[in-house]
């Protein structure tokens, strides 16, 4: 019995500790890891919710770039940073597909991160040059089906966002198309402007000048909805692909071990910030949507992605460059 007494007691120190670092929170300016280099979608992001989010916590908020190594360096930086609610991090999806993609990693997704809330989605489009003659999805899947490995498409590189978009597009309409991997989106983009490859699964802001300009054909948006940047464009399951739905989405973390208090104040001035109409008009000229949850719900999410990937990714034997 005395021993059970004891184990309350240091819990409920504990809580009391936490809730005590809660109410003089933040006292000292915070530290936001961007994990890839400045002008990246992740980097943008951080610095579009960085003065929302400090202005609800009244703070001050400062974004790092520590890139390298598909995010990894970033990534271990924040894991290895004091639980003490003024380092945060900010990641999309290779915070879930880097434990699946390299044999060794210092970090581990789950493990040694606290999910603070999701803060932004958005779908990849299906676009081809405009030499190409389909201009619809039915179209390019005939003459997929007529050649098997005749098209190409290009990705960013091994492990991408583009990358996945294409193979899970391969996959559910059984086609064989070869990849052509780049390093980076901006050469990928290029070359599929130039038709040197016949396809590719750009971010909707990478994509809609070219699309506009004429440059390029938006075939499909890969999210559940149509976007109001591309009204016109027809999602993968309106255009005849049934189940495919791919977007990109960003999360906010702190080192696990975090007071919980602490990661409920910021997920509340999180949201808090995602709700503001100037937040969300910013977002969208990037593409991106607001995406709002509590951080059990995120939690549980990156969870979910987190097995998602790993089938795909052993599944097709890809591993990082």
């Amino acid at each position: 019995m005395r021993l059970k007494l004891g184990r309350w007691a240091f819990l409920a120190t504990l809580m009391l500790a936490g809730a005590a670092a809660a109410q003089g929170y933040p006292s000292q300016p915070i530290r936001m890891i961007a994990p890839f280099p400045p002008g990246g979608s992740v980097d943008i992001m951080a610095r579009l919710i960085a003065d929302p989010l400090a202005a609800q916590l009244g703070g001050r908020i400062v974004v790092e770039n520590r890139s390298g190594a598909s995010g990894n360096i970033g990534m271990e930086a924040a894991a290895r940073a004091p639980a003490d609610g003024y380092t945060l991090v900010l990641n999309t999806i290779p915070l879930v597909t880097n434990v699946s993609l390299f044999d060794k990693l210092s970090w581990d997704p789950i493990r040694d991160f606290a999910p603070i809330g999701m803060v932004a989605t958005a779908p990849h489009v299906l676009v081809v040059p405009r030499r190409l003659p389909a201009n619809s999805v039915a179209e390019l899947l005939k003459i997929a089906r007529a050649s098997p490995g005749k098209l190409t498409y290009a990705s960013a590189g091994y492990g991408t966002t583009f990358h996945f978009a294409a193979e899970m597009f391969k996959d559910i309409t059984k086609t064989f198309i070869v990849h052509v991997p780049y390093r980076g989106g901006g050469p990928a983009l290029v070359d599929t402007l130039s038709g040197q490859v016949d396809m590719s699964f750009p971010t909707l802001s990478a994509a809609v000048p070219h699309v506009k300009a004429g440059m390029l054909k938006a075939l499909a948006i890969t999210g559940a909805a149509r976007s109001e940047l591309l009204p016109d464009v027809p999602t993968m399951q309106e255009a005849g692909v049934k189940d495919f739905v791919f977007t990109q989405w960003l999360s906010l973390l702190a080192p696990t071990g975090t007071p919980q208090p602490i990661v409920a104040r910021v997920n509340g001035a999180l949201n808090a910030a995602l709700g503001s109409k100037e937040v969300r008009q910013k977002f969208q000229e990037q593409g991106f949507e607001p995406f709002i949850t509590s951080s059990d719900e995120a939690g549980k999410f990156l969870v979910g992605e987190v097995k998602r990937y790993s089938v795909l990714i052993k599944s097709k034997g890809i591993k990082a460059e």
